[in-house]
């Protein structure tokens, strides 16, 4: 997959309060961490994954996407 055909955005849902917001997602880094807009908790990356996106939004993160794996 090239970086033309990858998605940059993702719906993050905290899974603390259940807030949803879709956000860009960068293409060359991961995001460790994301402040929950609802409830302010720090959103860290499940055991496994390497950014917020993979963990809590509807799409994984553009490495992921282009099979380049973990930042």
């Amino acid at each position: 997959m090239e970086l033309s055909e990858t998605e940059l955005f993702s719906e993050l849902t905290c899974p603390h309060c259940g807030h949803k917001k879709t956000e860009e997602m960068p293409t060359d880094a991961c995001m460790f961490f994301y402040e929950c807009e609802g409830c302010k908790t720090l959103l860290k990356p499940n055991k496994g994954d390497c950014c917020v996106f993979c963990s809590f939004g509807t799409v994984k993160c553009p490495p992921i996407q282009m099979g380049d794996g973990c930042c």
